[in-house]
C-alpha cells in the first residue's frame, strides 16, 4: 500500500478503535482468570497456589493479541471498524518485531500519562511516540 498520500487518523479515531478492542482483550483475560481459579482450586477450598502462569499469560495476551492482527492483515477487530490499518513505516506489512515494540511502546506512551499519544497534536506526520519508536504508522482505509 502507498503511504505517502495515505490520511493519517487522528487522536479520537485512534483511541476509539483502542476502546473497542480493550473490550476484547478483557474478554480473554477473563476467560484465563475463571481457567485458572478452576485449575488451581477446583473444589474452592482457597488454597494458594502460584499465580505466576496467569501473570505471565496476561502479558503475552496483550503481545499476542495485537502481534497477530496486525502480523496478519493490519488490523484489529477496533482497527477494522475505525478503518484503521497499520503499516510500517515504508508500506511494508509489519514484523513481529515491530509488533513486539510498538505494543511495548504503546504501554510506555500511556504511562508517560498519555503523553505519548497526545504526541499526535504536535508531531509533523501525526504519528505518536510508539509510531516512532516501532518505525510502523496507521493509515486511513476507504470505505468499501
Amino acid at each position: 500500500m502507498q503511504i505517502d498520500n495515505a490520511v493519517t487518523p487522528g487522536l479520537m479515531r485512534r483511541l476509539a478503535a483502542i476502546f473497542y478492542d480493550s473490550w476484547l482483550v478483557a474478554g480473554i483475560w477473563l476467560l484465563a482468570v475463571i481457567v485458572d481459579t478452576f485449575v488451581r482450586d477446583p473444589e474452592g477450598l482457597g488454597w494458594e497456589i502460584s499465580h505466576l502462569p496467569l501473570q505471565l499469560f496476561i502479558p503475552a495476551v496483550l503481545f499476542g493479541f495485537f502481534g497477530w492482527f496486525w502480523t496478519h492483515g493490519g488490523q484489529t477487530l477496533g482497527m477494522r471498524a475505525w478503518r484503521l490499518r497499520l503499516l510500517g513505516d515504508d508500506g511494508a506489512p509489519v514484523s513481529w518485531r515491530q509488533a513486539v515494540v510498538r505494543t511495548a511502546a504503546a504501554h510506555l506512551s500511556l504511562l508517560a500519562v498519555g503523553l505519548g499519544y497526545l504526541w499526535v497534536w504536535i508531531d509533523r506526520d501525526r504519528l505518536a511516540w510508539h509510531d516512532r519508536l516501532s518505525r510502523t504508522r496507521l493509515v486511513m482505509v476507504e470505505k468499501r
